[in-house]
């Protein structure tokens, strides 16, 4: 029988305001750690099952993750870093599936627009396929903005609600005093549906709010290749269920389960990630992506959604080697229904390498 958080089995209300200040703060930090010119990336993960606010960071890359653990890719805070103009941002954004997919027309165009305080954000454009859904964004201010202004980005509702388990992240780039551009991306679930309303509310600094309604529709170009892939290294039982292809990319989904207790989710199977080559030993870009994670019976499960750059005409074969993004530093801070906080420190010596065996995947013909 899975945890309950609440004696009577309901559920507890997201602690947003805990939440946000552990952003701000862990923001802080991240900017006195690092000399980096290059624009921070951060990252938010959410629960209503579990309160367990999970912070880690690091030189490149700011991690918030709740309820779920996950590798951030630096690919996505450099890339940013490198937008050249304001406008058409998934086209300028520097990763592959975004401006393919961009300039094969699978993204919806939006462009609505809200003003308050002097401070325009639009919504350009909307992605969304096997992995994720990803929106772009311009602010356009009339006086200079601080740094991630609009904290870690968008929250998401889908037809009204929020979604039991969501992880995402944001990531932005300053153009000029005034303007930025920034990348929101939310995690596809299987019980996602193909279609819906999706909100979007940006809370800034000054109290100001804004709220978006959009359609969304997922892209129908999509070949699933069933994989079922099991193998268990370490302690670690691995599942790989299926690959996806699309011109947006590939997403690749996985279980992971690994013995534990409810007090650490601290373990090496909550670090997974892949690397991808093809038949010739080219490197395919990970984007990496977020995850959940829940305690039932004696171990801690784990799924995820991992999205690498779209493979070209001549690809073949995948070889797939899993392998753990293990951490260099971090800590967390586990939020009761009380809002009372526990401070989780981090202990790298409880974590240890794994070698797992690597894989193949032939890739459709139907992709080329």
């Amino acid at each position: 029988m899975k945890k309950s958080f609440n004696e009577n089995g309901t559920l507890p209300e997201f602690p947003r305001d805990e939440v946000r200040a552990a952003i701000t703060k862990g923001i802080q930090q991240a900017e006195e750690q690092t000399n980096m010119s290059q624009a921070s990336i951060q990252m938010k993960r959410k629960s209503k099952r579990k309160p367990l606010l999970y912070v880690a960071s690091a030189a490149a890359a700011f991690c918030i993750m709740v309820g779920s653990a996950a590798y951030v890719s630096p690919t996505f805070a450099s890339t940013l870093s490198q937008l050249p103009i304001v406008g058409s941002v998934f086209s300028n954004s520097g990763f592959l599936g975004l401006k393919q997919a961009s300039e094969q027309g699978l993204t919806s165009t939006i462009g609505e627009k809200q003003t308050i305080n002097g401070i325009s954000v639009t919504i350009d454009e909307v992605l969304y396929d096997a992995s994720n859904i990803t929106v772009g964004l311009t602010i356009d201010s009339e006086k200079e903005l601080s740094d991630y202004y609009f904290g870690a980005g968008p929250d998401f509702t889908i037809n009204g609600t929020n979604p039991e388990v969501s992880s995402g992240g944001y990531g932005e780039k300053v153009v000029s005093p005034t303007v930025r551009t920034g990348i929101a991306t939310l995690e596809v679930k299987e019980d996602m549906p193909d279609s819906f309303e999706m909100g979007l509310t940006l809370e800034g600094k000054e109290g100001e709010k804004l709220e978006f309604l959009v359609p969304v529709k997922k892209i129908t170009n999509t070949i699933d290749v069933p994989v079922y892939h099991q193998q268990q290294a370490e302690g670690i039982q691995l599942d790989v269920s299926k690959i996806s292809f699309s011109p947006s990319g590939i997403a690749l989904d996985l279980k992971a389960t690994e013995k534990g207790t409810i007090d650490n989710a601290q373990v090496g199977a909550s670090f997974i990630e892949f690397r991808i080559t093809d038949q010739n030993g080219k490197e395919i870009t990970s984007h990496s992506g977020g995850g959940e994670g829940h305690f039932d019976k004696g171990e801690w499960n784990f799924s995820s959604t991992k999205s690498f750059d779209p493979i070209s005409d001549d690809v073949q074969k995948l070889m797939i080697t899993p392998y753990l993004m293990l951490p260099s530093g971090g800590g967390g801070v586990q939020i009761d229904k009380d809002g009372v906080e526990t401070k989780i420190p981090f202990d790298k010596s409880s974590l240890k390498e794994v070698k797992f065996q690597s894989f193949t995947v032939e890739v459709p013909k139907q992709t080329k």
